[in-house]
């Protein structure tokens, strides 16, 4: 092992770095707190930094769909115990010294309440920052609304901070409108506008692939502003298709003026979607409509996109295939459903997959989004630790690998 420091914090790594200042074992286990793995990896193909939150995790040579499986390795003997237990801890980020800002990473922290602005106030941002006023209080300092229509921006602002309970100590975050120049004047930026929704009854079978077109031109825009402004907290995409999105905002903000990639931008692990958690919210409904499958609350995963290839597990070690199907077939038509009544399904999305996973998402706990895996915006379950991102790792029956493998390469052959 070598071992370094900079910026008064502790780093080691398995290669030598020659332009870093060396200490010795004693002064890194001495001064450690948190600690700092380096390694080098494939910038398109790997995240800037992510929590070691497994030693599997410091030799694996490629990111995929492996990020997901859980692996079963020999503890390497030149590893000392006293970082097996920070890495146990959740203390030890693992940093990718390709990217040409990865120092940026032993400075960075979030606040103990965030702000957050919200980009687009329709049915779906209108319901989102309604639920950020009623539930965000302990955790959200304020929310900064904006949308190009003034008068949708003046009502949202008069409503939602007219949300009150009276005599009780309850936190309320101010909604505060702003500017365009203002929208990554926060630590995480939410962008829900979204355009080519078809009316009720022009709609096809999956209404997300028909936004992509649209929204990606939207965001395109975004996504540079966030790499000229020095962005460095979360771009959230609620817009549809968010496992596509991502991947647009990550290569645009990637981008130079030239049209090379040089990774000045946003890292993709600052990136996520949040599509899957009304997914998740959508095959609960179904499963707990029968004693056959009810179990799935408690037994059951989603993962991949919200729509097409969307992946639900009806319970990873008593692994259903046929069940698992069903309800994957159910809660991916569950917004036909509502359509066929005549309306727009957007307030479980809004709640489920926006309010409530991001939120889940600032805490600190596990929440259903899509992350960076290997060149590919993939949902899973998830959360943020002091160290970094956390993916979660398990031990996947094989045929339930073989539908998340077809829907990761399904996904990377789009974008």
């Amino acid at each position: 092992m070598f071992y370094y420091r900079q910026d008064n914090k502790i780093l080691f790594s398995k290669t030598k770095y020659d332009y870093l200042e060396s200490i010795t074992e004693i002064i890194a286990k001495e001064q450690g707190n948190e600690l700092y793995y380096l390694k080098k990896m494939n910038p398109l193909t790997s995240r800037r930094s992510f929590s070691l939150s497994d030693p599997s995790l410091m030799d694996i040579e490629k990111e995929e769909i492996n990020l997901l499986q859980r692996e079963s390795i020999a503890v390497d003997k030149r590893l000392p115990e006293w970082i097996m237990d920070k890495i146990k801890q959740r203390r030890v980020t693992c940093v990718n010294t390709r990217y040409p800002r990865w120092k940026e990473v032993l400075s960075h922290s979030y606040p103990e309440k965030w702000k957050v602005n919200v980009l687009g106030l329709g049915d779906v941002g209108g319901t989102l920052i309604t639920g950020f006023r009623l539930l965000g209080g302990d955790c959200i300092s304020e929310i900064g609304i904006y949308d190009r229509n003034e008068n949708k921006k003046t009502r949202w602002i008069l409503e939602t901070n007219q949300i009150f309970s009276s005599f009780d100590d309850k936190s309320y975050p101010r909604v505060k409108g702003i500017t365009s120049d203002e929208l990554f004047d926060c630590d995480m930026f939410v962008f829900c506008a979204s355009v080519g929704v078809p009316p009720v009854g022009e709609e096809t079978k999956d209404v997300r692939m028909i936004q992509f077109e649209g929204n990606s031109k939207i965001l395109s825009s975004y996504a540079k502003m966030a790499r000229n402004k020095g962005f460095k907290g979360i771009f959230s995409v609620v817009s549809d298709p968010v496992d596509l999105l991502c991947k647009s905002v990550f290569i645009n903000s990637n981008t130079d003026e030239n049209g090379e990639m040089d990774y000045e931008g946003l890292a993709p692990e600052q990136i996520r979607g949040y599509g899957l958690g009304v997914m998740n919210a959508r095959a609960a409904y179904y499963a707990g409509l029968s004693e056959d499958t009810n179990y799935y609350l408690t037994e059951g995963r989603a993962y991949g996109p919200h729509g097409e290839g969307l992946i639900i597990a009806d319970s990873i070690e008593g692994y259903d295939e046929e069940k698992s199907l069903f309800l994957t077939k159910k809660a991916r038509e569950a917004n036909l459903e509502v359509r066929e009544a005549g309306f727009k399904p957007y307030i479980a999305p809004a709640l489920s997959s926006g309010s409530l996973s991001l939120l889940a998402t600032i805490r600190g706990q596990w929440n259903y989004s899509t992350t960076y895996m290997g060149g590919v915006f993939m949902g899973s379950k998830n959360r943020f630790t002091s160290a970094g991102l956390e993916i979660e790792r398990l031990d996947l029956p094989q045929k339930l690998l073989n539908r998340l493998e077809e829907t990761y390469n399904n996904l990377r052959s789009i974008i």
